[in-house]
C-alpha cells in the first residue's frame, strides 16, 4: 500500500516521502496514529503543491537575506569604549553589544548568534565583523570603536 508520510517515522520514512508499505502496518499502526495517509492523486497533488509553497518561501527568505546583507555592508556601528595607553579595551565588546548597537543606531534587528566573531573585540579601531544570515547568505559589515 502507497502511503504519504506526514511525519518523521524512524526506520520508515521522512516527512513527504511517498512509500510503500504493508497494508497491516498501515492500518494498525500509520493511519491511527496520523502518522501517514493513503496515497491517492488528490494527496499526491496536495503533497507537490506544499512543497511548491515551501521551495517559495526558502527563495523569499534568500532573497530578504540577500537584501539585508547588501545592507549591512554599507553600515559601520559606532562604539565608545574606555581603553588603556596602547589601545587595547578595558573588558571586551561581545556579539550581544553588537547587536544591540545596530538596533539603536540603524534599527536592523540582527540576532547575536548570526555575528560571526571568533572572540570579541578587545582593541580600538575598525574591525570587519561576519554575518551568517541565511544557510547560503552571508555579508559583512564593520565595527568603529572609539575612545570614551
Amino acid at each position: 500500500m502507497k502511503v504519504i508520510f506526514l511525519k518523521d517515522v524512524k526506520g520508515q520514512g521522512k516527512k513527504g516521502q511517498i512509500k510503500d508499505v504493508s497494508e497491516g502496518y498501515a492500518t494498525n499502526f500509520l493511519f491511527p496514529k496520523q502518522l501517514a495517509a493513503a496515497a491517492n492523486e488528490s494527496s499526491v497533488k496536495m503533497l507537490e503543491q506544499q512543497k511548491k509553497a515551501e521551495e517559495r518561501k526558502k527563495d523569499e527568505e534568500k532573497a530578504e537575506a540577500a537584501a539585508l546583507g547588501q545592507q549591512l555592508e554599507t553600515l559601520t556601528v559606532q562604539l565608545k569604549a574606555k581603553s588603556g595607553k596602547d589601545g587595547r579595551l578595558f573588558g571586551a565588546i561581545p556579539s550581544k553589544q553588537i547587536a544591540e548597537e545596530l538596533q539603536k543606531q540603524y534599527q536592523v534587528k540582527l540576532d547575536k548568534r548570526k555575528i560571526l566573531m571568533d572572540e570579541p573585540i578587545r582593541t580600538l579601531g575598525v574591525t570587519e565583523i561576519g554575518v551568517k544570515l541565511h544557510p547560503e547568505v552571508s555579508s559583512k559589515f564593520k565595527v568603529h570603536v572609539t575612545e570614551e
